[in-house]
């Protein structure tokens, strides 16, 4: 076909033979320029779930319904163009065409969200299948990304299978990519510890802390509470893995408790003192003074 424009360009092709060999020039590369933007598309596609290792029947239904959508869209758009370069009124064509997308998009609404939350979950990543997340009341392992629901097993051992759309709808926080594990706790000594202890409390919490490989956010005096004096201790502990974590918060908990013994550091507990006062408003001793 570029040949055949090409000679008649150079040749001086009579006219009735000039426009056919336009008319079939503009058909087929129109055409042609749909097919590569189409297979442009799909293989883009194709590439991104076969980097993320997405699998299964549920990938396959996507993948031939969205092939299907992606060629109707495009030659639907060719068609409109070599009609237009023909000199064809395709107002009512794109009027008509607009009206029975919308008709379609209403009718499968359901289908067409969870396959776009589908798609936005391979090319926008927010979680991967193996990825362990939090989602609302729930706290698992993504098992499976299908064409309409993801199944996500719960770290209590059942499986949940939660729409795509509704799942893209709420926070979703990705346990799996946080480089560290914040804990924080606060601990209560009493009133009658010396002052110079006190100030040495934030040390001897921070010099634990990086004992076991934590990193200190935050070690400091935070109030006056009702019985005690209370600390605060904020710590990162390096990776995701919570069985690596619960250990070492363990141990850091009874070094602290090992550690305010040795300096004579008192942890309170709640205690209330109750004081008895005569008519007079004088106290009374409630028991008597030692001679």
């Amino acid at each position: 076909m570029l040949a055949a424009k090409l000679v008649a360009g150079y040749a001086g092709a009579p006219s009735q033979v000039s426009t056919t060999i336009n008319f079939l020039w503009t058909v087929a590369s129109v055409f042609q320029a749909a097919i590569w933007a189409r297979e442009l598309i799909l293989g883009a596609i194709e590439h991104r779930t076969s980097s993320e290792h997405y699998s299964g029947e549920a990938l396959l239904s996507a993948m031939g319904l969205i092939r299907l959508l992606v060629t109707v869209a495009l030659f639907a758009v060719a068609l409109v163009v070599v009609l237009d370069n023909l000199g064809v009124n395709v107002t009512g064509l794109i009027a008509g065409l607009g009206v029975g997308g919308i008709a379609i998009g209403l009718a499968a609404q359901g289908i067409f969200g969870d396959l776009f939350a589908a798609l936005a979950i391979i090319f926008d990543r927010p979680f991967r299948r193996g990825d362990k997340i939090s989602y609302g009341t729930t706290n698992g392992v993504i098992e499976s990304i299908g064409l309409k629901s993801t199944r996500i097993r719960a770290f209590t051992g059942e499986l949940r299978v939660i729409s795509n759309k509704q799942l893209l709808d709420k926070e979703i926080q990705n346990i799996s990519v946080r480089d560290h594990i914040r804990l924080a706790f606060t601990i209560g000594v009493t009133y009658e510890t010396p002052p110079d202890s006190l100030a040495r409390v934030p040390q001897i919490m921070r010099e634990i802390v990086e004992g076991e490989g934590g990193k200190v956010a935050r070690s400091s005096f935070e109030t006056f509470g009702a019985s005690s004096l209370d600390f605060v201790l904020q710590f990162d502990i390096p990776g995701d893995d919570w069985a690596t974590a619960h250990p070492m918060r363990d141990r850091i908990m009874v070094s602290l408790i090992r550690r305010f013994a040795a300096e004579g550091i008192g942890i309170a507990y709640p205690t209330q003192t109750t004081y008895t006062a005569g008519p007079d408003g004088k106290l009374v001793m409630p028991y008597a003074p030692a001679s």
